[in-house]
């Protein structure tokens, strides 16, 4: 079953493309800043590792995990340097099918097919190699969602997608199993950007290469009196007293390793050596 377009992928790259030089990229400066204390925690040596994003220019060319250095290959979904990596990301074809650690920071936002992808990743990992994953959550940007809502109804009656939509963290660790991970786990890192205007905001959002993304988007540009609603709308949703605005940052971390026979697993149901009539007593019944 082929997955349905959700983003316009040349789109993407165009974006990317014109972001000002040297602009600086705060979300996945947070993402990385997260991901170099996850490896720390790590009890491993890696020998093949490959860090992968959207764009691989701003990735980093090693990490550090509680037992040594480890050199990424660098890999990008969209944009890549002369020497890195560029793939599809909705075929996925890496040089290697023996990586020990595979790390995706944002890939995520631009792949249609979100289980194919995982499970492409996992498919490329050496048994007992892990994955880890950072995505957008779905919290993310939520009041621009909510204010472009409220000033297209009043502008045209009607309302369209102009906000990407991100994963739930609700589902992140069932995607894992379905693409054959074990032992999968999923966080969420939280965060509150403020802003002077609503507008900055929306301006950062440009400069970044992350304006709508989606095939499916308005054929018209917005208007600069829709703007100015969408603007007036976001300061009543999340207006602070200074006069500055919130916005609304999710990172969700999603790891799991690719199945091997050292890994824990579950008991099977009836194989359990202690009843729960000798551990609870008379509770058990209650």
């Amino acid at each position: 079953m082929t997955a349905p377009i959700v983003f316009d992928h040349d789109l993407i790259v165009r974006h990317l493309q014109r972001r000002q030089p040297g602009a600086e990229d705060f979300v996945t400066s947070l993402a990385l800043y997260d991901l170099q204390d996850r490896l720390l925690a790590v009890t491993r040596r890696f020998e093949q590792a490959l860090i992968m994003g959207p764009d691989a220019t701003v990735l980093p060319e090693r990490g550090e995990t509680h037992d040594g250095v480890t050199s990424f290959e660098r890999a990008g979904t969209a944009l890549a340097a002369p020497g890195q990596l560029l793939l599809d990301p909705e075929d996925l074809a890496l040089p290697r099918s023996d990586y020990d650690l595979i790390v995706s920071i944002f890939d995520l936002q631009i792949v249609n097919d979100v289980p194919g992808f995982l499970a492409r990743l996992r498919r490329h990992l050496r048994p007992d190699g892990l994955l880890l994953a950072a995505a957008i959550g779905g919290n993310t940007l939520t009041e621009l969602r909510q204010a472009f809502l409220t000033a297209d109804v009043s502008h045209s009656g009607g309302a369209y997608a102009r906000v990407a939509p991100f994963i739930e963290i609700k589902d992140a660790g069932a995607l894992l199993q379905r693409a054959g991970f074990a032992l999968p786990v999923a966080d969420v890192e939280n965060h509150v950007v403020r802003y002077a205007h609503p507008l900055s905001l929306m301006q950062e959002l440009k400069r970044l290469g992350a304006s709508n993304p989606l095939a499916d988007r308005p054929e018209r540009m917005a208007t600069a009196s829709l703007l100015a609603g969408a603007a007036e709308a976001y300061k009543d949703l999340a207006g602070d007293p200074d006069g500055r605005v919130r916005a609304t940052l999710e990172i969700i971390w999603m790891s799991g390793w690719a199945p091997h026979e050292s890994q824990q697993k579950p008991l099977a149901p009836g194989s359990a050596k202690v009843s729960m009539t000798r551990i609870l007593g008379d509770k058990a019944g209650s």
